[in-house]
């Protein structure tokens, strides 16, 4: 039997006719041979659409400054461990001042997330040079009714949530604050200043007096607290006019739910629901009766699979609302409960979405905060690990890394590693203070500025994005860059 020889020069002939017949390694730059002797350059392939996010879900903890995070995890997991929003792939800073203010408060931060335009502070989504107060410096509301003048101070400027509903998107805002409060009020309705809640539950109710027509037949998921502002001053609410908006969601085919056992019983079939499970704020994380009141991870998740069954996506906003609320008063054992019970949600949320979508392929999850507070950590205090009973950690007296030693100020009396800028704790003199006493909930840390009430602080906030467009947010961005990224995200 006869060898088959392949001679080099013949493959070598064959490699080159089939490269050229492939377009490939010819002078005329991959033209292929017609009829007749010509040549014709085939046309280049239209560049693949780039994927679009399907769902958003912004994750807004309020007052979450950098500071309270670092102190969180600490609280939860240890200096070693990390919260669920400390592995989010995408990061960035956001510088968060308003539009007349160093230091913003939480309605014009918000709203720049959500309409990408910076406002006055106290504004609700309205156009730059609306004001909150008049020329005397008297507040635009009036027994939490908006006494904002028809025209002549600004106009209302569209919202996220808005544009997405009416591009065919189903709709949600659940929050740990009242759903009027400052930064779910700035997804729906438009008002000069952020008290006005009365006329900002208004615009909640389908086909009733003051209601936002741009949110078409209503937002699909309504979920916290603040039912007050829903009912007549003689049923103990604050509403002036007498008209019972909780009676009206539901004749406006809501399924509504006040406690937690209806809030279980919620349908998820594309029915539009609402749950106002406290007159005022929701209970702190710390305090929560889990028979009476859901979690925030409990609410988001109701939120996400009631919103999957809309076919063309959805947009949904998560506040962990009452972080900011823990730190005005200077009681960091609260606000650092809710900033993990904050974390929960945001892990809720991407277990659901990553079974829903699996690699959040249609999907982005967007984590952030509207401003910073004055917490700060102190002194040079040795490692602590999370807080448990009897540790009280992060929360406890600075003790030296090098003895374990209590650290002491120029008086020689011991202090804690965490404490405030300003706020109601501003001790005459310091004493002596034992861990103890650090443990309790209702302690409060000790500030340097005596106020009634602690303030914002002017930091950046930290950032975090996952899933399609996520890799747009990165580096040093403004609130109001956000809203872009957002809408190029989904296409919008």
């Amino acid at each position: 039997m006869k060898k088959k020889v392949i001679y080099p020069s013949l493959l070598g002939l064959g490699l080159s006719l089939l490269v050229t017949a492939c377009g490939g390694g010819s002078s005329n730059g991959g033209s292929l041979p017609v009829a007749g002797g010509g040549t014709t350059t085939p046309a280049p392939a239209a560049p693949a659409p780039a994927p679009r996010a399907k769902n958003v879900i912004f994750f807004l903890g309020d007052g979450m400054g950098i500071t309270t995070m670092t102190a969180a995890r600490i609280y939860q997991v240890g200096e070693d461990g990390e919260l669920t929003m400390d592995k989010l792939p995408e990061t960035a800073f956001v510088h968060t001042y308003s539009n007349d203010g160093q230091v913003t408060d939480s309605a014009p931060s918000m709203a720049a997330y959500m309409t990408g335009v910076k406002m006055n502070n106290e504004v609700i989504s309205m156009s730059p040079e609306t004001r909150a107060v008049d020329a005397a410096g008297k507040a635009y509301h009036l027994n939490f009714d908006s006494t904002c003048p028809g025209t002549g101070n600004g106009v209302a400027v569209e919202t996220l949530l808005e544009q997405m509903g009416a591009a065919g998107y189903g709709t949600g805002v659940v929050s740990t604050a009242r759903i009027t409060h400052a930064t779910p009020a700035t997804t729906y309705s438009h008002v000069c200043h952020r008290d006005a809640e009365n006329t900002i539950a208004a615009a909640l109710v389908p086909g009733g007096a003051g209601y936002n027509a741009k949110l078409g037949q209503g937002i699909d998921v309504i979920l916290g607290g603040g039912s007050s502002y829903f009912t007549p001053k003689e049923d103990g609410g604050t509403r002036n006019d007498k008209r019972n908006l909780v009676k009206e969601l539901q004749a406006a085919k809501y399924s509504f739910a006040s406690n937690k056992a209806e809030f279980d019983k919620l349908p998820v079939d594309g029915t539009r629901i609402a749950g106002l499970f406290t007159k005022s704020h929701m209970s702190y994380d710390l305090d929560r009766d889990p028979a009476k009141e859901p979690s925030l991870s409990e609410m988001t998740r109701k939120a996400i699979d009631a919103l999957a069954t809309k076919k063309s996506g959805f947009f949904l906003m998560v506040e962990g609302g009452r972080i900011d609320h823990a730190l005005h008063a200077t009681n960091a054992r609260r606000a650092l409960q809710d900033t993990v019970a904050f974390d929960d949600a945001i892990k809720a949320a991407l277990d659901k979405m990553e079974a829903l979508d699996p690699g959040l392929a249609n999907t982005l999850i967007v984590v952030t905060a509207d401003h910073d507070h004055s917490l700060q950590m102190n002194g040079y205090a040795k490692r602590t690990g999370k807080t448990e009973p009897g540790k009280p950690g992060v929360l406890g007296l600075v003790k030296s890394y090098v003895n374990g030693a209590s650290s002491t100020d120029v008086d020689g009396n011991p202090y804690t590693i965490l404490g405030f800028g300003n706020g109601p704790n501003r001790l005459p003199t310091r004493g002596p203070i034992d861990d103890a006493t650090l443990e309790s909930p209702d302690y409060l840390q000790e500030a340097v500025v005596p106020l009634a009430s602690e303030t914002h602080g002017g930091g950046d906030v930290f950032l975090g994005a996952k899933g399609v467009g996520a890799d747009a947010f990165k580096g040093a961005l403004t609130n109001n860059d956000v809203f872009g990224l957002i809408k190029t995200a989904t296409g919008l």
